[in-house]
């Protein structure tokens, strides 16, 4: 059960940021309401959020998932595979130490991005993707077994249309596992329930699970659909302006 969330608000200048995709300019004033919308529903899950200030400095800020990995034994800041973010991580190094006796890091020639880390109960896939390197991969690896946790490594590299390994997956409790047809097969996840998500709608993949919620990108019916067949009950959020820079549910909280 989780039980807080560090949020950090888009600044005025988040189209600024980094992104891959190309759908279009986002409106500031209106990913302002969507992450809003965000925080009153983690609110409405239970948890008690940790509001930090936007940030102009670094554009891509908002998604403060890619910071940090956290665990109930112990946290890593992370190395941002892209060079204009490493400066987000010290401000959320401040904020953690309020809550973590010791923050383990990833360090160079290592990068890692939170969003290629995806936690499945006792056991973490790390993905290694244009952001996150072999380097920070095994770094990762080697603090999580010192934490108690199992760990494998998944290549992504290549893999059409998604930036993270959270682009393409998301656990969810009962060993459920929601994967991308691309993923679907990997042998990494032989041992999981695999929900299939449907074709055309693979950025519904970036689901969360947050305690007895799944909260859901709005838009994607049939994936909701396959989510409450499973028994999960979907609260669906608007976040277009997000997907526009490469962003999705998980990337937008630190969740512990």
């Amino acid at each position: 059960m989780f039980t807080r969330a560090i949020v950090r608000p888009p600044s005025s200048n988040f189209a600024e940021g980094l992104t891959t995709v190309d759908l279009g300019w986002p409106d500031y004033d209106r990913a302002v309401e969507q992450h809003e919308a965000y925080c009153n529903a983690l609110e409405q899950c239970g948890l008690n959020l940790i509001r930090l200030d936007a940030d102009e400095r670094y554009p891509d800020s908002t998604f403060v998932e890619d910071t940090a990995v956290l665990t109930g034994h112990g946290a890593v800041l992370t190395r941002p595979g892209a060079s204009s973010r490493i400066g987000e991580v010290s401000a959320i190094a401040r904020t953690l130490s309020n809550f973590y006796q010791d923050l383990h890091a990833i360090t160079p020639p290592g990068t890692l991005d939170g969003g290629d880390v995806c936690e499945a109960g006792t056991h973490f896939f790390i993905g290694v993707s244009d952001r996150t390197n072999e380097a920070g991969a095994h770094q990762l690896a080697t603090m999580l077994a010192s934490f108690g946790y199992t760990s494998s490594i998944v290549d992504i590299r290549g893999v059409k249309g998604i930036l993270h390994l959270k682009s393409g997956i998301a656990w969810l409790n009962e060993g459920h596992l929601v994967v991308i047809d691309e993923l679907c097969k990997r042998t990494e996840f032989r041992d999981f329930a695999i929900l299939r998500v449907p074709a055309g709608e693979e950025y519904a993949a970036n689901c969360v699970q947050v305690n007895e919620q799944v909260l859901v990108a709005a838009g994607f019916p049939a994936s909701e659909r396959m989510l409450q067949g499973a028994g999960y009950q979907t609260p669906a959020l608007e976040m277009s302006e997000f997907q526009k820079m490469d962003g999705g549910l998980s990337c937008l909280s630190l969740r512990f």
